[in-house]
């Protein structure tokens, strides 16, 4: 696998977990709602620290920085 998710992507999806985790567990989102957006906060912590998003590969979206190959 190779990274396809930038700094500011990851740190992005990080912030947002975690504003839905607290959400979650102060009880401002429960129920169904509340288990299906603890499940995608779940998600994004597990895509932003391997730094790959399997639903960019098929649509080719990078949003990090291509290396430069030096000659």
């Amino acid at each position: 696998m190779k990274k396809n998710m930038g700094t500011a992507d990851r740190i992005v999806r990080v912030i947002l977990a975690l504003i839905l985790i607290v959400l979650y567990f102060q009880g401002i989102i429960s129920g169904t709602w509340g288990i299906v957006l603890l499940v995608f906060s779940g998600i994004f912590m597990l895509t932003s620290f391997v730094g790959f998003c399997p639903l960019y590969a098929p649509f080719g979206i990078r949003t990090c920085k291509i290396p430069v190959k030096k000659k």
